[in-house]
């Protein structure tokens, strides 16, 4: 099977795509960047995206009519790029899958679903909840994404222990080095996948 061809969407900073791209660089993953689109005009992950030479677009809910609309320009859009699938890299955008794109998306989450999850659930807010519960563990949760806010097939988990002290600055940044490995292996996982079936 060739390299795997996938789109990005991001609304934020771009870590996860550049730990991504250069995974790719590095020769750990073998996956090929074709599109990277953002939700924000002024997600920091843009610039990102053409410091590494990949093609970035922005689409924005609010440039569009109603929902509707937007996720027809959206899947349009995606076709287009022809991704054998679609990774969610802290996108902060509903997403209604397409029947075409259906267990082709993943998506990445700072924490071990079910544990943490659902609408509104997501950057800061997570590690907030894991403190506020007292956990003695967290993680992160690579997923198929569905129509349903962090449901669908889990496919790689991390885990990682919550320290003595912790603050949500400390556990954040311990739970994205834990991403930085998981997002790779399960994309490794999906491939695998693809080419058994």
């Amino acid at each position: 099977m060739t390299r795997l061809r996938c789109a990005v969407l991001l609304s934020g900073g771009g870590r996860t795509l550049v730990n991504l791209a250069r995974c790719v660089e590095a020769g750990e993953l073998d996956l090929d960047i074709a599109l990277v689109v953002s939700s924000r005009r002024t997600a920091g992950g843009i610039e990102r995206a053409r410091e590494l030479g990949l093609p970035v677009e922005v689409l924005r809910p609010r440039d569009f009519e109603d929902r509707a609309a937007f996720a027809a320009a959206q899947s349009e859009r995606l076709r287009a790029a022809e991704p054998d699938v679609v990774l969610m890299a802290g996108y902060l955008v509903h997403f209604p899958i397409p029947d075409w794109l259906e267990g082709r998306v993943l998506n990445i989450h700072p924490s071990l679903l079910p544990a943490h999850g659902g609408q509104g659930m997501y950057g800061d807010r997570v590690h907030e909840s894991v403190l506020a519960a007292g956990d003695t563990e967290t993680g992160c949760t690579v997923h198929v994404a569905d129509d349903e806010y962090d449901q669908g097939p889990v496919v790689h988990q991390e885990r990682v222990p919550v320290e003595p002290g912790d603050t949500v600055e400390t556990l954040a940044a311990r739970v994205f080095e834990a991403e930085c490995r998981a997002y790779p292996e399960a994309i490794r996982r999906f491939a695998e996948g693809l080419r058994e079936g």
